[in-house]
């Protein structure tokens, strides 16, 4: 009788588990990368839920690319474990860039050629239905705003409208994760926001967004943030909860204002870990 219920609350602890599971978009445990001697991603650990915007920032050379190439595929990590909806990244790489759309900064497109041949490729790259390619191509023409120039050469395009095809491109297959690697770079800031505004539309259709970002306005749009530095995950939450945290009974830490800013709070933590890895002066008596 008591096999019973243990086997039944075994059960029912593993479904919980596997719902638990289920939300998670990207799980990433003690994740590393390494060339040479140099350590790009130094065991770094996190999860995003299905249709959360994660905002992944750092500066320049912090490992964010790094870890989204793993995260996608492209990279083999050197330790460490993951899982993107499920899929193993050790194991699974192939079946994971089914499910996942990517976007670079430098928007992925093939400027000798026209819109509706950009999309006519990737529908092909992602073995799209051909029932299906007429409908996906009216949906990105309609969302980039292009519907009127699908013939217009990609070169001859503005960098907003670019953006926009590109995003459309990335996600033609419809996928449940969308990696977005400072696609805003050299973007003027009305395209900026407008970009924004289709990222909120996907995350409300259930698209987990990841995305790495050099403004720190566009992290207050994230649901949560994650902070790498030197190839280490330094701090992780909601930009509410990190700017509160900052704070101390109502008294700033480190001189900055008692309400600080995501800069302040990143700047903060960034010269603290710096101050950390220093060398203590040796002391004689």
């Amino acid at each position: 009788m008591s096999g019973d219920t243990n086997s039944k609350a075994a059960a029912v602890e593993n479904e919980v588990e596997s719902a638990a599971v289920a939300e998670k978009a990207v799980v990433v445990e003690e994740l590393e990368k390494h060339f040479g001697d140099f350590v790009a991603v130094n065991r770094v650990s996190f999860s995003v839920d299905r249709g959360e915007v994660f905002g992944f920032l750092g500066p320049n050379g912090a490992g964010k690319s790094t870890t989204i190439r793993m995260l996608c595929g492209i990279l083999a990590p050197d330790g460490g474990r993951g899982t993107i909806v499920g899929f193993d990244l050790f194991t699974e790489a192939e079946r994971i860039k089914t499910h996942i759309g990517y976007m670079s900064q430098r928007f992925s497109l093939y400027e000798d050629l026209t819109v509706e041949e950009n999309i006519d490729f990737y529908s092909g790259i992602y073995h799209i239905d051909r029932g299906r390619r007429r409908q996906r191509k009216a949906w990105v023409l309609e969302m980039a705003g292009l519907d009127e120039r699908p013939r217009a050469r990609v070169s001859t395009l503005a960098t907003g409208w670019k953006q926009r095809l590109a995003l459309g491109c990335a996600i033609l297959h419809e996928p449940s994760v969308l990696f977005l690697d400072e696609p805003t770079s050299g973007v003027d800031p009305i395209s900026r926001r407008r970009f924004w505004d289709l990222i909120y539309d996907l995350s409300g259709q259930g698209v987990t967004v990841f995305v790495t970002t050099h403004y720190l306005d566009e992290a207050e749009y994230c649901h949560r943030l994650g902070l790498i530095y030197r190839g280490e995950l330094i701090a992780c939450g909601t930009p509410a909860a990190l700017k509160t945290g900052f704070v101390r009974d109502g008294v700033a830490r480190d001189g900055f204002d008692a309400h600080p800013s995501l800069e302040d709070v990143f700047v903060s933590l960034i010269e603290a870990r710096d101050r950390a890895e220093q060398p203590q002066a040796e002391v004689r008596r």
